[in-house]
């Protein structure tokens, strides 16, 4: 989700030290206690006031105050004792609190040693161990494989959590490890599955009496459906709020109103996240949790520039965060509260420097006192960029220094990769260029080590992706083409840029979905590959061509002027413009991008022009642009890649074409009717082998039939569909609503995970990119990766249905000659349309684009 304040929290970088894991781990808790709101199940343990007893219980309510070091040390002690003791049930439960408290450290392997030997102990226990001991011990296992990437174990584990819980009668137990199910069938790519199962969970939810745990269950649920990006998580934390006030269980309100808030804020409604944040600060109930609401409260203030509100707020936060006792999430809000007060452009006026520092300062020494080492590395890193800010360049790089030490010491990579870039940043302020590419290698080096990393969907991370990956890249690749790059810095740049796309679409889609890797210059030999490169000061664009050394052109223009032009290109695009601008700006960017490398006989061989394109360029038809006399799609074929995500394709003879023709043509849940849909479908049907799905046929079930049942490799939809940077707003309409983009790859790959009936071509011929949205082409760019096919053409905004069944009836026509590549089928049938009808304006034909395999 990407909002007006970029809101949508990137999947890698956090500055909150609350890294919870999006399963929902159990947190330990007796029966007797009301349920924890960061808990789906309690435990019920008659136990003897022993001196082990004391231990449990002890490292029970230090765990539960965020101090996970002290909370280890006790359980190491309950360990003992009950070994001791020969007691191997409470042996094997300590064992499993002590692997949460170390999970909470990032010591995994620690945590990894704790529950293997607790599940060990249970199984060779005499008597056997009682059905609920085992469910809170699998939960642990299982939160572990999760967040270590091992979602199909941790699937398996939970159902077999789910079983203990429901032998012991644990109904929340039971609902939390399906919900924690329904995570994992997500990271593994079972979309609709899991969406199947949440809804479940919800109406079994909604059912059940009002009661302390189906409070906590409905909040569990919310906050599970917001992390994937799913609108329902509101209703389902309303109806989580309804049920906490209808029993007047008061201290669970405080956190559901602050989770209100904060899907609020990702929703674009910062009034209601304001009315949310303030009734959560009324209801707390503890200092802990009034705290985290006005930190919630100010820092959506500073996000959305109402400072005249933030200020007041500022004096009374670090009065509060000065009377916490220290704990790992008393020194998270002190950190945060630092990080949203670095992001104020002038923040002396809200409180004086000297106060932050000394604030960072003691919870250093908190956290060292407490042994929270991510603590410790995170306050160091806003200490540094406290002084940073002031230009005190030497006392901010020891900082700097220190904070990058601890985090490769304890191997956080979201730490390192933070603390790294900080360190390249400082080497670069001081005019160290060969010591800066070494920090920002090593940033970039951990940012990819992050990926897939479950930690990544925590909906509290603090900052987007364009403030703390995309600028980690691009800095970078700034410093390896200053002057006159050597071809390992080309080399170097290039991959760079490919993977900065492959993170924004993990970003998009909110896990690592790329994996495969294929030199694009290996596809095709006919090919010129061109990286347009948009930098602070300059465009850049690097040339790769098979068995040639790379070529690189700059063009010295600022980021603001640059994309003024593609903006003012987009708008002159309009057919009621005037077409002498559009030229002019058309030429403008072919100058950029094309000129240079035409006048060095670059592209003598080329037959097709591969764009891996950046930034606001995705949003412009590469085909459109004009050297004067032509547009680019007259004299080269044009393909759009997001790199080197490219898997080998078959080529699409006139024998082997085998389609699913879809469409809707009349008007359907308020969207415009698409008349020329009809005939476009019925036209394609006659030339090419075809299954067709009209209107009412047209549903998302049906489809999912046909591509599951058929042999058909390519699939053509001609239906109102949107792109855009927002997940939830990236989607398809069939008969019977909106198929999400993730739904609608799952279903595309619905083939019995049989690689070999790969979709070949997907052509979806009525869809728009989102107004408004500069990064809309993401979704196109997702759809395109995620769906399985190895090429998609779509268009950039909506065209004359008219034009689009011409266009596609003379696409076909040309993919059934011989040895005709997708991207030159698709430019003969773009230079009909100029050559030969009245669509010949760019409009009609340039939003057609193909993305992915050309060949």
């Amino acid at each position: 989700m990407k909002f007006l304040i970029q809101q949508r929290r990137w999947l890698y970088i956090s500055l909150s030290v609350m890294s919870l894991c999006l399963a929902i781990t159990i947190t330990p808790a007796q029966a007797s206690r009301p349920v924890s709101t960061n808990s789906v199940a309690s435990l019920n343990l008659n136990v003897s006031a022993t001196e082990s007893t004391n231990w449990l219980e002890q490292g029970r309510k230090l765990y539960q105050s965020g101090s996970f070091a002290e909370a280890v040390n006790a359980w190491q002690m309950a360990v003992q004792s009950y070994h001791n003791q020969g007691d191997r049930s409470n042996e094997a439960l300590s064992l499993s609190y002590l692997s949460l408290a170390q999970q909470e450290l990032n010591q995994w392997e620690a945590a990894e040693k704790s529950i293997t030997q607790s599940v060990k102990i249970l199984q060779t226990a005499q008597p056997a161990a009682d059905a609920i001991i085992w469910a809170q011990i699998l939960n642990t296992q299982a939160n572990l494989q999760l967040r270590t990437g091992k979602a199909e174990t941790a699937l398996d584990i939970w159902q077999k959590a789910q079983k203990y819980y429901e032998q012991a009668g644990d109904k929340i137990g039971s609902l939390g490890s399906q919900i924690n199910q329904a995570q994992a069938l997500q990271s593994l790519g079972f979309y609709r599955r899991s969406k199947q199962q949440l809804e479940t969970l919800a109406q079994k939810l909604a059912a059940m009496p009002d009661s302390e745990i189906k409070v906590s269950g409905l909040r569990s649920l919310g906050l599970a459906l917001h992390a994937i990006g799913d609108r329902n998580s509101k209703s389902v934390l309303e109806q989580s709020l309804a049920a906490a006030n209808q029993i007047a269980a008061k201290t669970q309100l405080s956190s559901i109103l602050v989770s209100l808030g904060k899907v609020a804020s990702d929703f674009q409604d910062p009034e209601a996240a304001l009315n949310y944040f303030e009734d959560a600060e009324i209801a707390a109930t503890n200092p802990n949790e009034a705290l985290q609401a006005r930190l919630a409260r100010f820092k959506l203030l500073v996000d959305y520039d109402k400072l005249e509100y933030a200020i007041p707020l500022a004096p009374q936060l670090r009065q509060q965060l000065a009377e916490l006792p220290p704990s790992h999430s008393s020194l998270g809000a002190a950190i945060n509260f630092v990080a949203t007060m670095n992001r104020i452009e002038n923040s002396e006026r809200v409180l004086p420097s000297q106060e932050l520092a000394q604030l960072m300062a003691d919870t250093v020494k908190s956290a060292q006192k407490i042994q929270d080492s991510s603590a410790q590395a995170y306050a160091l890193h806003e200490w540094a960029e406290l002084y940073s800010r002031k230009k005190q360049w030497s006392q901010a790089q020891e900082l700097a220094d220190k904070s990058l030490k601890i985090a490769r010491e304890i191997q956080a990579d979201d730490l390192i990769a933070q603390s790294a870039w900080q360190v390249g940043k400082l080497y670069k302020k001081q005019g160290n260029r060969p010591q800066a590419i070494t920090a920002y290698t090593e940033a970039v080096k951990s940012l990819k080590a992050l990926r897939g990393d479950m930690v990544a969907v925590n909906p509290d991370v603090q900052f987007s992706f364009r403030e703390s990956v995309e600028p980690v890249y691009r800095q970078l690749v700034s410093l390896l083409l200053d002057d006159q790059p050597s071809q390992t810095a080309l080399t170097q740049a290039r991959e760079l840029i490919e993977s900065l796309q492959v993170a924004e679409l993990d970003n998009f889609f909110r896990e690592a979905c790329l994996d495969k890797a294929q030199q694009i210059d290996q596809v095709d030999p006919t090919a010129t590959v061109v990286y347009p490169i948009i930098l602070s000061d300059r465009l850049g664009i690097i040339f790769s061509q098979a068995g040639k050394p790379l070529r690189y052109y700059a063009t010295p223009k600022s980021q603001a002027e640059i994309d003024q032009t593609l903006e003012n290109f987009l708008v002159a695009l309009n057919p009621v413009s005037d077409s002498s601008e559009r030229e002019k700006l058309s030429q403008q960017i072919y100058d950029w991008l094309i000129r240079p490398a035409e006048a060095d006989q670059t592209f003598k061989d080329t037959k097709t022009l591969v764009f891996v394109l950046d930034g606001r360029l995705r949003n412009i038809p590469m085909a459109a642009l004009y050297d004067g006399k032509q547009y680019l799609i007259e004299k080269y074929a044009v393909a759009l890649s997001p790199g080197l995500q490219l898997m080998a394709a078959q080529s699409l003879q006139q024998n082997r074409i085998d389609a699913i023709v879809g469409g809707i043509s009349e008007s359907r849940a308020g969207f415009s009717a698409l008349p020329a849909v009809e005939s476009e479908v019925k036209q394609i049907s006659k030339k090419v082998p075809s299954s067709t799905l009209l209107n009412q046929q047209f549903t998302s079930e049906a489809l999912a039939e046909y591509v599951k049942s058929s042999k058909a490799n390519v699939v053509h939809l001609a239906t109102h569909g949107q792109f855009s940077s927002r997940l939830e707003n990236t989607f398809l309409l069939t008969w019977d609503g909106e198929v999400n983009v993730k739904e609608l790859s799952e279903l595309l790959k619905n083939r019995s995970g049989n690689s070999t009936k790969a979709i070949e071509l997907l052509v979806l011929s009525a869809c728009d990119t989102a107004s408004g949205d500069d990064r809309a082409a993401l979704g196109l760019a997702g759809l395109a990766v995620k769906s399985g096919a190895r090429s998609t053409i779509a268009t950039l905004w909506p065209v004359k249905d008219k034009a689009a069944q011409m266009l596609m009836t003379r696409f076909y026509d040309q993919l059934k000659q011989p040895k005709i590549t997708k991207a030159e089928a698709l430019r003969q049938a773009q230079i009909n349309l100029i050559r030969q009808t009245d669509f010949r304006d760019p409009f009609f034909w340039s939003a057609f684009v193909l993305v992915g395999n050309w060949s």
